[in-house]
C-alpha cells in the first residue's frame, strides 16, 4: 500500500525521448535532402538576376527602408563589420544544433515539436529556392552594396561560378533568419526564466547580420518569418505534464501543457 502511494505522488512519467540513433539519421538525412535540393536550384543564374531586380524595385515601390542603412552602421569600423561576418559565418549551424541537443536531453517532447517545425521550414524555404532563385543584394550592383564578407572576411562562399558547395542563389527565404526565429520560439516556449525574452535578441541580430552584409533582402526575413507562423499553426504544441508539486503545496495546478515548459532556472 505504502509503495503505491509514493508511486502515486511521483506523478506520470515524463515524456519518452526519441532513440538517438533514430534522430541522428532522421536529422543528417534531412540535411542531404536540403543540399542536395539546393543544388538543383543551383545554375539559374540569369532568373536570378532578373527575381533580384524584381525583389529591389518592389521593396522600393512599398518604401522599405534601404538594406544600405544598416550596412553603413557595420562599415564604421572594421571590428564592426568582421564580427559581422564572423556571426554570418559561424553562428547559423552550431546554435540550432545546441538548441535541438538541448532539447533532446532537457525537453524530449518539445524536441520532437521543435524538430517536425524546423523540418516543415527548410522543406517549404526548399520549394521557394527551386522556384523562385534570387541573387543576394551583394551580387545586385543597382543596390551600391559591399560584399563584406569578400572585402573584410571570414568568407563561408567562393565565386558563385566555382562553388559548388552551396547555392548562392537561394537567398529567398533566409533561413539563417527562420532557424534563428524558430530558436527563441522554442526557447521561450520550453523555459519559465523571466530572462528567457531574451532570446529574442538572437533573430533580431541574425536580422541585423544578414541585411547588413548584404546576403539578403528585407523581404527574405519576411518570408521565412511567414513560413515559420505556417509552420507553427500546423504543428501540434506539445503537452505538458501538470504540476504535482504545485498543487500538494496548495498551490493552483497548471492545466495540461503549462510544466514541462518549465526550463531550467
Amino acid at each position: 500500500m505504502h509503495s503505491r502511494e509514493q508511486e502515486a505522488s511521483a506523478g506520470p512519467a515524463g515524456p519518452a525521448r526519441p532513440p538517438l540513433l533514430r534522430e541522428l539519421l532522421l536529422v543528417a538525412g534531412l540535411f542531404l535532402v536540403y543540399k542536395f535540393g539546393r543544388q538543383l536550384a543551383a545554375g539559374h543564374t540569369g532568373e536570378a538576376f532578373r527575381d533580384a531586380d524584381r525583389v529591389w524595385s518592389l521593396e522600393r515601390a512599398v518604401h522599405l527602408p534601404g538594406e544600405g542603412g544598416v550596412q553603413s552602421l557595420l562599415l564604421h569600423g572594421d571590428t564592426a563589420v568582421h564580427v559581422a561576418n564572423t556571426y554570418y559565418a559561424v553562428v547559423h549551424f552550431p546554435v540550432t544544433a545546441g538548441f535541438l541537443i538541448w532539447l533532446y536531453l532537457r525537453r524530449p517532447e518539445h524536441y520532437v515539436w521543435a524538430r517536425r517545425v524546423l523540418a516543415a521550414v527548410t522543406a517549404a524555404a526548399l520549394v521557394v529556392h527551386l522556384t523562385f532563385p534570387l541573387a543576394p543584394p551583394r551580387m545586385l550592383a543597382e543596390t551600391g552594396l559591399v560584399d563584406t564578407a569578400r572585402v573584410y572576411g571570414p568568407s563561408v562562399y567562393g565565386p558563385p561560378r566555382t562553388d559548388h558547395l552551396s547555392n548562392q542563389f537561394a537567398a529567398m527565404p533566409s533561413l539563417h533568419f527562420g532557424w534563428a526565429l524558430m530558436v527563441a520560439v522554442g526557447l521561450i516556449a520550453a523555459t519559465r526564466s523571466r530572462l528567457r525574452w531574451l532570446w529574442l535578441l538572437h533573430p533580431l541580430l541574425t536580422l541585423v547580420v544578414i541585411v547588413g552584409t548584404a546576403n539578403h533582402y528585407w523581404l527574405d526575413p519576411f518570408v521565412a518569418a511567414a513560413l515559420l507562423g505556417l509552420a507553427l499553426s500546423a504543428v501540434p504544441r506539445p503537452h505538458r505534464a501538470p504540476d504535482t508539486a504545485g498543487g500538494r503545496r496548495g498551490r493552483p495546478v497548471p492545466a495540461e501543457g503549462d510544466s514541462l515548459v518549465g526550463a531550467a532556472r
